[in-house]
């Protein structure tokens, strides 16, 4: 049986971004030496040899986590492309959080800005305009795209619970870290949250970078968006970034049935359990136009 969303009040959206974002960016020092600090403690590996239980912790923590972002913080707190109750959408940006990329209204703001001027010179991180390794990676530190950009997230950005994860986002990765060293000692934190951790921030990047430069379009999307399928397998389905730029709001990247799209795969999962429903997706006219179907002249 399939849960409803719990209807409430509409709170009051955020007036500030200092609100949005708490002290973070005014202690912008902290989150630049942490996330380097993680990448340094992420060749600890190296000096202490793996267990079955460190291979399971990178193994846990890098694919689960990459579900809670490509099917919650992108395709659905960026894109709406399905519906899910109040509880299970606080569960998917608690889980969001533990990937140590902010908070999911501050992801989503920032994908939501990206699409509205992709490769153009407004874009948070294209490829075209600020080359390679600033949309690897280097956007994220530059202060431009600190703070959560409110005005694009007013849907999200009326509930507290989410203004709270959104604020307090290293809740996520501290509960995460006490989980890794209560399995697996120094060692488990070493493999289960650092290296796994660095993982995942860059394969993420890859979508931002990777899918710019490297690939086939199948669509005129008039950006740089490409489809890749091994970035789509190393992604649970991103890599069909060009199909993605085409229909943005489908729950599926994967058009066609011999696209791998795991991310899918797992929504239609959690749907048969009534945990998500309404997954949207790409109209037959958009899947025509992918197979170079034209559409029949209706007579004058």
């Amino acid at each position: 049986m399939s849960a409803e969303p719990i209807q409430t009040e509409t709170p009051a959206v955020f007036d500030t971004h200092s609100q949005a974002d708490g002290q973070w960016n005014e202690l912008d020092w902290v989150p630049t030496t942490v996330y380097w600090g993680i990448h340094v403690l992420a060749l600890g590996v190296l000096l202490v040899g793996p267990s079955a239980t460190d291979l399971m912790l990178l193994a846990g923590a890098f694919w689960v986590r990459l579900f809670f972002i490509t099917g919650g913080y992108h395709r659905y707190f960026s894109h709406k492309s399905y519906k899910t109750s109040r509880a299970f959408q606080f569960f998917l940006a608690f889980m969001g959080t533990t990937c140590v990329q902010k908070g999911p209204l501050w992801w989503a703001s920032m994908h939501r800005h990206h699409h509205r001027f992709s490769d153009q010179p407004e874009d948070v991180h294209s490829p075209r305009q600020k080359g390679f390794w600033y949309a690897h990676q280097g956007w994220i530190e530059d202060p431009a795209w600190q703070a959560t950009r409110l005005e694009y997230i007013p849907d999200f950005g009326k509930y507290p619970e989410l203004q709270f994860l959104n604020k307090w986002h290293v809740l996520g990765p501290a509960a995460l870290i006490t989980l890794c060293v209560a399995v697996g000692g120094f060692s488990g934190f070493l493999w289960g949250f650092c290296l796994a951790t660095t993982m995942l921030w860059h394969s993420t990047y890859t979508i931002n970078s990777l899918s710019h430069r490297w690939g086939s379009a199948r669509y005129d999307t008039g950006d740089d968006s490409r489809n890749n399928g091994f970035l789509a397998l190393l992604t649970l389905g991103e890599g069909w970034h060009n199909n993605h730029h085409r229909y943005q709001a489908s729950a599926r990247n994967g058009f066609y049935w011999w696209e791998v799209d795991i991310t899918y795969y797992v929504l239609l999962g959690l749907e048969k359990f009534g945990l998500v429903w309404a997954l949207r997706k790409p109209p037959e006219a958009v899947l025509a136009e992918g197979r170079g179907v034209l559409p029949e002249r209706t007579a004058a």
